[in-house]
Formats: structure tokens, C-alpha cells, sequence
């Protein structure tokens, strides 16, 4: 053989063994930090693995221990800035962890929507999933009952039957809405409500969904400090929480005549698209009106009026459901668990 092929060839965990003169049993525990022996071995082992080179076969190590390496995390779509920044810190935390993540979209609502994606999981490929849930899907708590590890995050129920990671939108609501009060605003308008077949008492009992949550926590929060909520200043946008439909609803709330002085928007988006509105009437932000975002997106920093927002929390919710996930496929964790955390307030120009 060559030297050119000499240098190409793999060296393998045998190779380890007789040049550092142990057996392969032994070679093996140092790579996986067990095993019994004197420190001396242990670095004489280490520092011919540095020396060769030696790389651990994770296909092997994954395939022996029943394991493919990989974890799937599912999400209805990548175009909301909150999802795509899940995906990349989900990605980047597994990596940590020597385990890769396929990213998948489903498409929400549909026959191929997530009922069918955790009907079809396939365990030879990945060993778990982390699942975005819809918030217009049709769950049912029969859908949840996998064979195989599931962590959800979002804002929907999970039924206690998978594990729930998710952050505390009612809590964070109401932290949002008495922002505002504290920094003189009186009268709350919400930009970003999706049902318009309930009262705000009715809304006030929402038990799952970003919108519902959120707009519950307004509520709360204006019972707490006998403040009245106008229901005439619930700006209804449906499903779309884009940053046009948040123009559009500010500039019907602004031409209704009804005297608001602040703005809580149920995501960031939306707060833009708000801003944008107030801006061409002439209404001064925040002297005039003061906005409040949820979610941070990169972009609310940069805005003209940088945003004041409620941050995601994306820094805890991503690591924590990766752990979980992993906990789960090594047997270590059992039992089904909801974890929350607060919210705070990122602060910026947008309020006083």
C-alpha cells in the first residue's frame, strides 16, 4: 500500500489498543469514560487517540446501543421567525450532544397534516420527535399516545400525555399588559385576536393556543387593576399574525374612533405592522401610543422605533426539549411532565 493510501486508511479502535499496548476492552472504556484502571493507562490510551487521530464511528456506536443518532423535530412551517429560530437552536443544542435533527414542515389542517406525520414516524431513522404543535390543527389526545419519545412545545394542550415545554403565555400576557399600565397607558388595545365568536368572559377561560393565552392574560391583568378591556378594541386578525394584517387591524382600531394609548400585539409581527400604522396617521409612538411585542425576532431591535417586546425564552425552551427528548430515549425519564418558565420584558422605544 502507498503512502498516499496509508494516510487515508481509517485508524480503528484495534489500532488504539496495540500501539497504547491494551486490550480493546480497555481501549473501549477510556473512549467512553468507564471502566476501571489506573490514570496512568487512562493517559497513555487518550494521548495515542490524539496522536492517530482516532474519530469514534458514531453510525457504529449509534447502531450497537440501538440508536440512530438522530431526533426529528416537526414544525407547521418555517416562514414565522419564532419557528425557524426553534429549528436552529434545537439543531444546534442536539449538536452538542452528538445527535443530529432532521427538520420537517406539515402541513396544517390537512389529511397530510400531523396526525399523519405521527402515524408515520419511522424509528429506524430517527429515535424521537420534538413537536411544534399547530395552533389550527384538529389534535386529539389519541394522536399523542406514541410508541415512541415525543416532547411537544407550543401552546396547546398535550392532554398530560407527552411531555409539554412550553413558556407561561398567560403569565407573560399579563406581565405585557401591566407594562404598559405602569408606564401610563389606560386604555389597552389588543391587535392579533383570532376568535370572534366569544365574549371576553368566555375568552377569559382559554385553556390552550398562543392567542387565547395571551389574550386571557390581558384580561386578567385589566381585572386585577379594575381596568375595563373594550371589546371594541379587540383588533381580530383571524390566523394571520403577519405584519400587513397587524397594519391593517391598527388602521380600522385608529378609524373606529375608540381612544386607545396602548398596544398589546400577540407577536411581534403583528407590533410592526402596528407601528407602521400609527406612523401614517401621525400618532407619536410612544408618546401617544405605546406598543408591546411577543417573541423578540431579530428585527424588532433594529426597527426605527425599536420594538419593547415580551422575550420567547427560545434560549431555555430549545435545550430544555432537546434534554427531554434525549432523557426520553435513554430511558431516564418516564413519565410525562408540563414545564413552563416566565416571560420578561425586553424594553425598548416603543414604550415610555
Amino acid at each position: 500500500m502507498d503512502g498516499a493510501n496509508q494516510e487515508r486508511k481509517r485508524v480503528t479502535l484495534r489500532d488504539v489498543a496495540q500501539e497504547a499496548g491494551v486490550s480493546l476492552k480497555t481501549a473501549s472504556n477510556v473512549i467512553n469514560g468507564s471502566g476501571r484502571m489506573s490514570e496512568q493507562t487512562r493517559l497513555r490510551v487518550q494521548e495515542v487517540i490524539e496522536r492517530l487521530g482516532y474519530r469514534v464511528n458514531m453510525a457504529a456506536r449509534n447502531l450497537s446501543r440501538n440508536h440512530t443518532g438522530f431526533i426529528t423535530l416537526a414544525v407547521p412551517s418555517l416562514t414565522p421567525p419564532y419557528l425557524a429560530e426553534l429549528a436552529n437552536r434545537v439543531i444546534d443544542t442536539a449538536r452538542q450532544k452528538d445527535y443530529s435533527v432532521y427538520v420537517t414542515t406539515y402541513a396544517e389542517g390537512s389529511a397530510q397534516g400531523a396526525k399523519k406525520l405521527l402515524e408515520d414516524f419511522n424509528t429506524t431513522v430517527s429515535d424521537g420527535m420534538i413537536l411544534s404543535m399547530s395552533e389550527v390543527e384538529d389534535f386529539k389526545p389519541e394522536y399523542l399516545k406514541t410508541s415512541y419519545p415525543l416532547v411537544c412545545v407550543g401552546a396547546r394542550t398535550t392532554w398530560g400525555i407527552a411531555d409539554h415545554v412550553t413558556p407561561d403565555d398567560v403569565r407573560a400576557a399579563a406581565l405585557a399588559a401591566g407594562y404598559l399600565f405602569d408606564h401610563g397607558a389606560q386604555h389597552l388595545a389588543v391587535v392579533g385576536v383570532r376568535d370572534d365568536r366569544h365574549d371576553l368572559v368566555t375568552m377569559a377561560k382559554a385553556s390552550e393556543g398562543n392567542a387565547q393565552l395571551r389574550l386571557r392574560g390581558i384580561i386578567e391583568e385589566c381585572h386585577r387593576r379594575g381596568v375595563e378591556l373594550d371589546e371594541r378594541l379587540l383588533g381580530r386578525t383571524g390566523q394571520d399574525w403577519s405584519i400587513g394584517s397587524g397594519y391593517r387591524v391598527t388602521e380600522r382600531l385608529i378609524s373606529g374612533n375608540i381612544p386607545f394609548d396602548g398596544i398589546v400585539a400577540l407577536n411581534d409581527q403583528l407590533a410592526i405592522g402596528a407601528i407602521s400604522a400609527l406612523s401614517a396617521y401621525g400618532i407619536e409612538i410612544p408618546e401617544q401610543v405605546q406598543v408591546i411585542g411577543f417573541d423578540n425576532i431579530e428585527e424588532a431591535e433594529y426597527l426605527q422605533t425599536p420594538l419593547t417586546t415580551m422575550d420567547s425564552r427560545l434560549e431555555w425552551t430549545a435545550p430544555t426539549a432537546v434534554d427531554r427528548i434525549l432523557g426520553r430515549i435513554r430511558g431516564t425519564i418516564t413519565e410525562p411532565e408540563l414545564i413552563t418558565v416566565e416571560s420578561r420584558v425586553i424594553a425598548r422605544a416603543s414604550t415610555r
